[in-house]
């Protein structure tokens, strides 16, 4: 995550859809917000639909008018605003920028873990999404994927996972079943799903102490934001061999 997107049209959907996983039960929630330095380019420009609130604000009226009201008093984007506000009920951050180095990564991985303890929901917002193998920890630009050990650390911690992914350069419900399946493998999650909207993916591994309430939020979800955040539908679909490297 960097902050120069705080606010554009799918941190918009990304709050909806944590607002909506919280909305059947008392889920405390961490945001990991897996920083990186802004890196001057125009992405995180979306912002435009702020403008149209007949077509927006329907999704989540609170959201959005706390979004539109963040961004106007705000010198610059930065997710310290949301942090500062309540639209996110039940929630603590992680904000520590993440590290290329190894030594440091660690250090970061720990102290994540650290701030999960007692934690239901944890979401981790990397720039990327899952690690690749073209992006080692240790390796330059590997702060901007979360790795399998990471996932897997909170999961054993006893913390349902929700995880930001930028689609790759294959068929969309392919690539979403492909990580769905390796996340139920690493995690034997007793329910994973997926959700899609027009740009990016989210994959959620839930305990088996949240699985209800997160069935029913995922029908509230349906209903709340048809058309912007779409069910997958892959948690009832049963486990697939992925032939992943461990590790």
């Amino acid at each position: 995550m960097k902050n120069q997107y705080f606010g554009d049209v799918n941190d918009y959907r990304k709050y909806g859809l944590l607002r909506a996983l919280q909305s059947k039960g008392d889920l405390d929630l961490l945001v990991a917000w897996m920083l990186t330095p802004d890196d001057g380019s125009r992405d995180g420009g979306f912002r435009s639909y702020l403008g149209a609130a007949a077509s927006w604000s329907k999704y989540d009226p609170g959201l959005f008018a706390g979004l539109a009201g963040l961004l106007r008093s705000a010198r610059q984007p930065s997710v310290s605003l949301i942090e500062g506000s309540d639209l996110l009920p039940r929630a603590s951050y992680y904000s520590a920028v993440v590290p290329d180095g190894r030594r440091e990564r660690d250090e970061w991985r720990a102290a994540l873990l650290r701030a999960s303890t007692g934690v239901d929901l944890v979401f981790v917002d990397p720039d990327n999404g899952i690690e690749v193998r073209s992006r080692p920890v240790g390796h330059t630009g590997s702060s901007k994927y979360v790795t399998w050990g990471e996932i897997e650390g909170l999961w054993t911690a006893g913390c349902s996972v929700l995880i930001y992914q930028h689609f790759r350069r294959e068929p969309r419900q392919d690539f979403a079943e492909r990580l769905a399946e390796e996340l139920r493998s690493r995690t034997g999650g007793g329910l994973v799903e997926a959700f899609r909207t027009p740009h990016v993916l989210f994959l959620l591994a839930a305990q088996d102490r949240h699985v209800q309430r997160i069935r029913d939020a995922i029908a509230l979800l349906s209903d709340r934001w048809d058309g912007q955040i779409n069910t997958m539908g892959l948690a009832n679909k049963p486990l697939q061999p992925t032939g992943f490297a461990g590790g």
